[in-house]
């Protein structure tokens, strides 16, 4: 399993999933056969996430191969992460308390062997400590996966969820705030309060095909439980009415500017923005940064194929500016850069997607999925 980080490589995924792969989706997305087998899912999130490819993108071609009733599970999936932003947009301060928890949190697990022995994969659970390393090898795990060793990091190893996000978003190439935290605190069973999940030896069993043996686990944990509760913030996503020429700030969200709903707009320079660990309170690994780096110095080369005036700089930079425009970051790292710094030099610009879908976002996924045709009726 290897992630290529060019938007041609990208697309290749995508074209290949479609072709070989998309019919079987629904029936096979569950298993997950290890790093060497991943053919029954796209493994396009690493590139969604950073905008390399985009929702649209990806649904549409989907939608040329097959009807929406034989795609709506793929096209779930697709947006899943679009609902997560738009979740935590409305309610921002969830991220803002994670961080604080998760500050303390570190202080107190700093010397716990239960916690160094989990992150180092030594634990007495065979099937965790594969993945771990699988983790740290590939970047990746396949999100079934994913919420097996919440859980088990959680219920059966007893270690704080926050943690376990950290971990996460030190070394998943996909790795997103909104999915990633969002995420953690559902297994918990503080997202939906009370409604948890908990992993069970048969169904890790039947979907790694019987891949290991004899796991032991908690599987009658209660869920955790959190007293605290948040308002949905009343927020707008509105697009300036005219578009100047100035220069537009890039994150590492947004690393396809051709596809984006501005690619027709006229901007003076297009600067891309680089945040590097000292201006982020989780810590990614060499090999997410790295990823990261090569991404961003994709997005130049193409643009500069286009004859785009562009440049990378770093995240700090972004003080000496002048007025600029800016593709949203969304809640997380590079926004709390740009709030902490009280940078009010920035004019925001939203994603059609975006400002289409999370106003369905006050509620659940499951009354979110009842908009969809909505949402993709408006992308066209």
């Amino acid at each position: 399993m290897e992630f290529k980080t060019t938007r041609a490589s990208a697309i290749e995924i995508l074209d290949n999933f479609i072709k070989n792969s998309l019919g079987e989706y629904s029936k096979l997305r569950n298993f997950d056969f290890g790093p060497d087998r991943r053919s029954n899912t796209s493994c396009l999130s690493p590139y969604i996430t950073h905008g390399v490819i985009n929702e649209k993108e990806v649904i549409s071609k989907s939608l040329e191969k097959f009807s929406f009733s034989k795609n709506e599970k793929f096209i779930q999936e697709v947006l899943w992460r679009t609902y997560w932003k738009g979740w935590l947009e409305l309610r921002s301060e969830v991220w803002d308390d994670y961080l604080l928890d998760l500050k303390r949190i570190k202080e107190e697990f700093k010397d716990n062997k239960s916690y160094l022995n989990a992150i180092e994969g030594n634990t007495e659970i065979e099937c965790f400590n594969e993945w771990v390393n699988e983790l740290k090898t590939y970047n990746y795990l396949h999100n079934h996966t994913r919420m097996w060793f919440a859980s088990i990091w959680i219920f059966t190893l007893d270690l704080p969820w926050q943690l376990g996000a950290e971990l996460f978003m030190q070394h998943l190439y996909d790795g997103d705030t909104a999915s990633n935290t969002l995420g953690w605190r559902w297994v918990a069973g503080i997202q939906t309060q009370g409604k948890h999940y908990l992993a069970s030896e048969w169904n890790i069993k039947k979907f790694t095909n019987n891949r290991f043996e004899n796991i032991k686990l908690n599987e009658n944990a209660p869920p955790i439980i959190s007293d605290k509760n948040y308002t949905i913030l009343d927020k707008t996503f509105e697009n300036p009415i005219n578009i100047e020429e100035k220069k537009l700030l890039v994150f590492e969200n947004n690393l396809a500017f051709e596809i984006t709903d501005f690619a027709i707009k006229k901007f003076k320079k297009i600067l891309l923005i680089d945040n590097k660990n000292e201006n982020r309170n989780i810590k990614l690994s060499e090999n997410v940064l790295n990823f990261k780096t090569s991404l961003i110095e994709d997005q130049k080369k193409r643009l500069i194929e286009k004859s785009i005036n562009c440049e990378i700089i770093n995240i700090s930079e972004i003080k000496n500016l002048e007025k600029v425009y800016c593709l949203y970051p969304t809640v997380g790292e590079n926004l709390d850069y740009l709030n902490q710094n009280s940078l009010k030099n920035i004019d925001f610009l939203y994603r059609r997607i975006d400002q289409n879908s999370w106003k369905f976002c006050n509620k659940g996924f499951f009354n979110f999925k009842k908009f969809i045709p909505q949402i993709l009726n408006s992308l066209n």
